[in-house]
């Protein structure tokens, strides 16, 4: 398929464990998508590589040429300088201060807008989603991590030349467990895919989660979110609490946004909330509006993601288009 001159917006996600991207028309029907592996923890010129690779394989399949790209959204797990679209950190993959615009500008010879993912997904959601039209609406997203978003009135709210948002930073308890960073009781280190796992894994070892035990064993690779809603589903009770006190301390980090921005949508997204949709928005939802001050009680709405895997790669094409139309 073949489009008009300077007429396709392409998206990229570059996730912890694959790479995804999508090339759209003016009016954002897909015009191909491709999807990738990533290779764990490989240098940052490697993944920089694969990131470009993967896209030229996409203009290849589907019959489209670099000067038919308006511009090209990338959405990166991890802090972002705004002015460089350089991705200054990101734990999961061992990256540090990556010059993502300047190298794929020369593979591609267009403009190149980078943000971070969760950003990038919930302006996705925002424009096409959960939260189409809200006047704020704020992203959790609880994965490896706690990734955080927030688009307000139809920008995404950044920094002074820097992402922000990072949610998944705040403390939001007085215990002592870490996470990616050295700070104590954050909502990541309390709330996040990989702390339940951690937690699931230790259950099973005791006895107190022998489904769990039996079908996937304490190996933390292997208790991803479809393990732990199995695990909830065949009676681990256990594992059940876990998860709700996880989406509990969730609530209690929306209370503490609702305070501060008085969004009138928070969508909670990615495999976790998949999995469990019913059980995590309900108890994050619960937990929220018991913790607000009366006057807002009655002006949100917790919500789950729409798009899947493609909100980060659909609002980072969205929000290129913005930036650079």
């Amino acid at each position: 398929m073949t489009t008009d001159k300077k007429n396709v917006w392409i998206g990229f996600d570059l996730g912890g464990t694959k790479m995804l991207t999508i090339a759209y028309d003016e009016k954002w029907n897909v015009i191909g998508r491709r999807r990738r592996k990533t290779r764990g923890r490989e240098g940052a010129d490697e993944g920089i590589d694969r990131i470009a690779s993967t896209i030229e394989r996409l203009l290849e399949e589907s019959d489209l040429k670099k000067d038919q790209i308006a511009g090209i959204g990338i959405g990166c797990p991890g802090p972002i300088d705004l002015e460089k679209g350089c991705l200054l950190s990101t734990p999961n993959l061992g990256w540090k201060d990556v010059e993502v615009a300047d190298v794929l500008k020369d593979r591609f010879d267009c403009s190149i807008e980078v943000l971070n993912d969760v950003d990038a997904g919930v302006f996705g959601e925002y424009k096409f989603g959960a939260a189409k039209d809200s006047r704020c609406a704020v992203g959790i997203f609880p994965g490896t991590g706690v990734g955080g978003g927030c688009v307000y009135e139809g920008n995404i709210l950044q920094g002074a030349g820097i992402s922000c948002m990072e949610i998944g930073h705040t403390r939001i308890s007085g215990g002592n467990k870490s996470s990616g960073s050295a700070f104590p009781g954050s909502l990541e280190a309390e709330a996040s895919r990989l702390t339940i796992a951690a937690e699931a894994a230790k259950a099973a070892h005791r006895g107190n989660a022998p489904y769990l035990l039996k079908n996937s064993g304490t190996d933390l690779a292997e208790i991803k979110s479809g393990a732990l809603a199995a695990s909830v589903e065949n009676g681990d009770k256990a594992v059940k609490r876990l998860v709700e006190e996880a989406a509990t301390t969730i609530g209690y980090a929306v209370a503490n946004v609702v305070h501060l921005l008085a969004p009138d949508t928070i969508v909670l997204g990615g495999g976790l909330i998949e999995a469990m949709e019913d059980l995590i928005i309900s108890t994050v939802r619960k937990t929220a509006r018991a913790n607000v001050m009366p006057v807002y009680k009655d002006r949100f709405e917790v919500v789950a993601a729409k798009l899947g895997d493609d909100a980060g790669v659909m609002g980072a094409a969205a929000w290129a288009k913005r930036k650079l139309s």
